[in-house]
């Protein structure tokens, strides 16, 4: 199904399940029998700070995703977007949370921007823009700890994505408890309703 090889960028903030996602889509990557190669994970995922992970579907050698070349940045809070960027090219999809972690050294001053402005100047100068309440889906499905399957959800419905819906929830399924599989999932279709 892979029409061409695909990347994306995950980034957010440490304890949002970046490293849980990364390993559903990589899962369910090679239950669909494609070459996947993923990074190590880059930041300081203990202490709130930056977090990121590449992961590359197809003919790839090396697990880093070159600079402009991402065909997808899925961010967990809408300032690692912004970070992110020298990955993407005009193209690239920009799959975002709206709901800002301001860092503490920050808080209370003004140099966080805010979420309008990161979104309208991302729609200036990017095609697929993205913006997903996902902190409201998360708590609509029960708990802000399915943050990351909104997300996944909506990174899932956009044009083109490379893997099969169904193939990422069985993979979902595999790797989170079957305690929480119901709100999970409940999750995950607020996402994908969200872009579709």
């Amino acid at each position: 199904m892979v029409k061409d090889n695909y990347s994306i960028y995950i980034c957010g903030v440490g304890g949002q399940g970046i490293i849980k996602t990364s390993t559903i889509i990589g899962e369910a990557a090679m239950n669909e029998g494609l070459n996947v190669v993923m990074s190590e994970i880059h930041g300081m995922s203990q202490r709130g700070g930056s977090v990121s992970t590449e992961i590359k579907i197809g003919e790839y050698k090396s697990s880093i995703i070159e600079k402009n070349t991402a065909s997808m940045i899925l961010a967990f809070e809408p300032s690692e977007v912004v970070r992110g960027l020298s990955k993407a090219n005009k193209d690239t999809y920009l799959v975002f949370n709206t709901h800002p972690i301001v860092p503490a050294q920050i808080a209370g001053t003004n140099s966080y921007p805010s979420v309008d402005s990161i979104i309208s100047s991302l729609k200036e100068n990017y095609n697929n823009v993205y913006p997903v309440s996902g902190n409201h889906y998360a708590e609509e499905s029960g708990s802000i700890l399915s943050l990351n399957m909104v997300l996944l959800g909506s990174a899932v419905a956009v044009f083109n994505f490379p893997l099969d819906k169904e193939n990422i929830i069985k993979a979902m399924k595999n790797n989170l408890n079957e305690k929480f599989h119901k709100m999970n999932l409940k999750a995950f279709e607020y996402g994908y309703n969200a872009i579709k």
